[in-house]
């Protein structure tokens, strides 16, 4: 035994030191274990009655809405309608013959008075040849006529001017009626040359009726006959064809929508519209309203309103679905140009009695705005008063909110929390 051990045996401690050092050692021990106690208390504490009060939203930022003094208008009312186009035409013959040429195609640009298709016209200008040769006959019969009257005026100039006496007045007479007979003579063969002329006019029309031209300048939409087909003005058979093709005028292309009677009021002539294909549902086309046809449909409760384009385009076709947004009258707005913005449609919200509000997020709680609302577009809702440029809005889950709420933000970008 060494003499540390027993020196350390032979020593002697008092009782109270050993207490001491024993209840040291508890007080050292319990703030730890009553601290790490605490800790997980008040965290679900925190959880149970803290967190789950706060909605959890995403936020924009209330962004420029275009150009400052921009004028804007806000949608009275929308309607649904298809792209119609107000000069169209199907191309038919005047006559009944057989289809000799085509010469255009489906989508095919032509000009007025092009020649679209030819019928066989073998007949048409076999009549047009008799024709002018008959008139070249009634024409021969003018100059031999002309040539009867210029002798027998002659003759009896001659015999008038003889001495009385000379000759019987009876044979004088006869020289007279010759060269009246004469003069009546040319006028009838005068008149059968015109005659004639004038058939010689009405087989080169009929001619003419076998070549198919463009009424007016389009594109050829359709095309339904063949070479060697029967075309006619009218139906005759199951073999007879009506038409060579269909032209439409791009130029006249509009949108025809029905609006219901309920609405109608709110639809006038000049009033300014925005036209959507269901093609291209963001392209916006500026638009006008023409007419209000007035007639209403009684199986539909509807109004026909046409609606004109005033930009031309190649996409724009016939037929196509429309959606048209009927605008108010555009002013300028009186508040500063930076007053209207323009935030996600989700962060609106309608009240019970119309009125329209957002929530705007500051320091973690939502603070109730009413706003004035402007058009709707692909950037999205115009606010026109009661909102500034970079206010921060509730968007997604804004529903849930009331004002003065505490809100917990969400960042759509990481999934994140922000503080």
């Amino acid at each position: 035994m060494s003499r540390e051990e027993l020196a350390r045996q032979l020593r002697i401690e008092r009782r109270g030191e050993t207490k001491t050092r024993q209840d040291r050692g508890r007080k050292a021990r319990w703030p730890v274990w009553g601290a790490a106690a605490a800790i997980p208390l008040a965290a679900a504490a925190w959880f149970l009655v803290a967190r789950p009060d706060e909605p959890r939203v995403t936020t924009a930022v209330a962004s420029p809405s275009g150009p400052a003094g921009a004028p804007s208008g806000s949608v009275l009312l929308d309607a649904s309608g298809y792209v119609v186009a107000r000069r169209e035409a199907t191309v038919s013959a005047k006559v009944v013959g057989k289809v000799a040429r085509v010469l255009i195609e489906e989508g095919q640009h032509v000009a007025a008075g092009q020649e679209l298709a030819s019928l066989d016209d073998s007949n048409a200008r076999a009549a047009l040849e008799q024709a002018v040769a008959q008139a070249n006959t009634a024409q021969a019969n003018v100059e031999l006529a002309r040539a009867n009257l210029g002798q027998a005026t002659s003759r009896y100039g001659r015999v008038r001017d003889l001495p009385r006496g000379v000759m019987s007045d009876e044979l004088v007479e006869t020289y007279r009626t010759a060269a009246e007979t004469a003069r009546d003579s040319l006028l009838v063969a005068q008149r059968q040359a015109i005659e004639a002329q004038a058939n010689v006019g009405v087989f080169r029309r009929a001619e003419d009726d076998t070549v198919l031209r463009a009424p007016f300048s389009g594109v050829v939409t359709a095309t339904t006959a063949d070479p060697g087909e029967i075309v006619a003005p009218v139906a005759g058979g199951g073999f007879t064809r009506t038409g060579i093709c269909t032209i439409v005028d791009m130029d006249s292309l509009e949108v025809d929508v029905d609006v219901s009677e309920s609405f109608i009021s709110r639809v006038a002539p000049g009033m300014p519209a925005r036209v959507k294909l269901d093609a291209y549902p963001d392209w916006e086309i500026p638009a006008q309203v023409i007419t209000v046809i007035p007639t209403a449909d009684r199986a539909k409760a509807t109004v026909t309103v046409r609606v004109g384009l005033k930009l031309k385009d190649p996409r724009i076709v016939p037929e196509m679905g429309a959606h048209v947004a009927f605008l108010g009258v555009q002013q300028q707005s009186a508040a500063p140009a930076a007053r209207a913005v323009v935030v996600p449609p989700a962060a609106v919200q309608t009240e019970e009695g119309g009125q329209s509000v957002v929530f705007v997020i500051t320091g973690g709680r939502a603070q109730r705005r009413a706003v004035r609302l402007g058009e709707r577009n692909a950037a999205g809702q115009l606010v026109l008063a009661g909102l500034q440029l970079g206010d921060v809005v509730a968007a997604q889950g804004a529903d849930h909110l009331k004002d003065g709420a505490s809100v917990k933000v969400a960042n759509q970008k990481r999934g994140e929390d922000n503080p």
